[in-house]
């Protein structure tokens, strides 16, 4: 079934534990940059063993801790931008699963990282950055610390690979470095083999004739952006984390054979996730509405 919602805000997961400033610097700069409003969103997980005689205290606990955390976060936009569209959203249930029901409605989600490590990631309630960016039905950002604001040339970076998944991520990206004034690397890895078989030069050639149609169409729409093609021989992950020292972002596809609760996220964007040193944006084959 086509989805006709409106994607007009940008949504960003308020963490009750752990304010991200950089997040929400990240949210509010796109969301004025794209004239949209900004949405505010917490969740209020449910108490375990909800049998307990104290657990009605508890769950009133968690809340009032969630709209704290509303609050706060209020004051930290308001300090940043005082006329941004602003709404906020206390909701029950897990974060990750409060977000993605959430997605169908917004343009993007911006979350903050804390840096899980793969069993936390797996099967904390509080994990939220891997499992949004693997099920969301909208691009998700994911912002550990801020834009590289001193780049005298600034640029992001899109990695390619032939795939569906990578061309939404390159409309996404060529669209993103025209509303920064940005460059973009658009990348292509090719992983090295253990041992070589056939035409490495005709393989190579392949790979930049595919790339070149990729990113043809968007430079086309958007004259303004430089472009750069590239061929990299090497890791995916190792490859595109070397590139982000120095970008503004990193934008990828998400495709994967799924793994632990059902999460379809691939390895190159779940290894950048935990690499990568700008924020990291993971676009869902559908576009991003």
């Amino acid at each position: 079934m086509e989805n006709t919602a409106v994607r007009n805000e940008v949504m960003v997961g308020i963490d009750p534990r752990q304010q991200s400033i950089p997040a929400l610097a990240w949210a509010v700069d796109e969301a004025v940059r794209r004239r949209l409003s900004l949405r505010l969103v917490t969740a209020v997980p449910p108490v375990p063993d909800g049998q307990h005689i104290d657990a009605p205290w508890r769950w009133t606990v968690i809340r009032a801790q969630g709209e704290d955390a509303l609050a706060e976060a209020v004051a930290t936009v308001r300090a940043l931008h005082a006329e941004v569209p602003l709404t906020t959203e206390l909701l029950d249930g897990t974060p990750s699963a409060a977000l993605c029901r959430k997605a169908a409605q917004t343009l993007m989600i911006v979350v903050g990282s804390r840096r899980l490590t793969r069993p936390e990631e797996l099967f904390s309630v509080g994990s939220v950055a891997v499992p949004v960016s693997a099920r969301a039905d909208c691009p998700v950002v994911v912002v550990r610390e801020p834009e590289h604001a001193a780049e005298r040339h600034p640029h992001l970076v899109v990695g390619v690979d032939g795939s569906e998944s990578s061309r939404a991520a390159v409309e996404f990206a060529v669209e993103e470095a025209a509303l920064h004034g940005a460059g973009l690397r658009a990348v292509w890895v090719w992983r090295r083999p253990v041992v070589s078989f056939g035409d490495e030069a005709a393989g190579l050639e392949e790979r930049r004739r595919m790339l070149s149609e990729t990113v043809a169409e968007w430079a086309h729409k958007y004259p303004d952006v430089q472009i750069t093609r590239e061929i990299l021989r090497g890791h995916p992950v190792e490859e595109l984390a070397l590139a982000s020292v120095s970008a503004l972002l990193v934008v990828v596809g998400r495709h994967g054979r799924g793994g632990y609760s059902g999460m379809k996220l691939g390895s190159v964007a779940h290894g950048l996730l935990h690499r990568a040193e700008c924020p990291v944006v993971t676009v869902p084959e559908s576009g991003h509405g």
